[in-house]
């Protein structure tokens, strides 16, 4: 459905040249649900404004739903559905008028664009605010709005960027609802982008992390918590033992780290294991057995955002607020 090869997109700022994507290879086969993660200028949305031919790309290829975005790029749009971070109605106009209108722009009927109007307004609650101006709207009704129109015309291949912004958790709930019934229903393949890590980690089957205008990970979620963060392991030991476990906890953290600090006369430490449900009860054993019983113990499976700490020395939610 997607497949790029050295896709580059560079700026001139200030008569410098910018690179914000960086040559990058994507393959999205059809029914994938991918997330991008990446900081604000990380180069997530420029790619997708490639993708989705609202930019030129500068070098390199891509091709949406079989058709290139540089030769054809009127025929991707005909295919994809694109739900961008700025809202997409017309400030005078009333919410079912955009909607037919939308529609009517990708070919339907009036009947029918009128009939999947009202099918979406009911589906994302806004069948109370049909005949209300967009102006009139709330931040978080703008945005349901919003996901309506990039859904009339009942895309193959959906482009959410940070789609549920300014929606408080009920609504958020509903359009993912929505979306994955819709995704069930049509097979249809969507790329997203969120700084909601819980997003990102329960509904897409991959991630792909771009940073610098590159991809620096591209896996399913489980396997990037897994396999570049693992759990996070703190326990807590009298002092005078806690000579005997440090280098039991050293080999158990296989090279990384270890955080330690005192205070009662407790020592904790907090390190980062792979596998931890299954590591945690023989470690605990062998610390035991050297002298050093835990007084306490806490395990965290990993987050999307220590995968990105992991991968780029900072926090995804640092990067997206900076």
């Amino acid at each position: 459905m997607i497949h790029t090869r050295k896709l580059t997109r560079n700026f001139v700022v200030k008569k410098e040249t910018v690179e914000a994507v960086k040559g990058i290879d994507i393959d999205v086969a059809p029914g994938e649900l991918v997330a991008f993660l990446g900081p604000n200028g990380a180069g997530k949305s420029t790619t997708l404004r490639m993708l989705t031919t609202l930019l030129k790309p500068t070098s390199g290829t891509a091709t949406v739903a079989g058709l290139d975005v540089a030769t054809d790029p009127a025929g991707v749009r005909a295919r994809i559905g694109y739900i961008g971070q700025g809202n997409g109605g017309g400030h005078s106009y009333r919410v079912i008028d955009e909607m037919v209108m939308q529609g009517r722009f990708y070919g339907m009927n009036a009947m029918d664009a009128k009939a999947r109007a009202e099918e979406l307004l009911t589906s994302l609650e806004l069948t109370d605010l049909a005949k209300r101006t967009v102006i009139k709207l709330s931040g978080g009704q703008r945005r349901r709005m919003d996901v309506a129109l990039g859904l009339m015309h009942s895309p193959q291949l959906l482009f959410l960027d940070e789609p549920s912004t300014g929606m408080d958790p009920q609504n958020r709930a509903n359009l993912w609802e929505h979306i994955t019934r819709m995704r069930a229903e049509h097979g249809t393949t969507i790329v997203l982008t969120t700084h909601y890590m819980d997003e990102a980690d329960s509904m897409s089957e991959r991630v792909i992390v771009i940073d610098h205008g590159r991809i620096i990970a591209d896996d399913t979620p489980a396997r990037l918590k897994a396999d570049l963060a693992g759990d996070l392991f703190a326990v807590e030991v009298a002092a005078r033992s806690a000579a005997g476990v440090r280098p039991l906890l050293l080999r158990a953290a296989a090279g990384g780290e270890v955080e330690e600090g005192a205070y009662d006369g407790v020592v904790r430490f907090r390190l980062r294991i792979t596998h931890g449900s299954r590591l945690a009860p023989g470690l605990l054993n062998q610390m035991h057995d050297a002298g050093a019983p835990a007084l306490s113990m806490e395990l965290k499976p990993p987050t999307l955002d220590d995968v990105f700490l992991e991968l780029t020395g900072r926090s995804l939610r640092e990067g997206a607020d900076a």
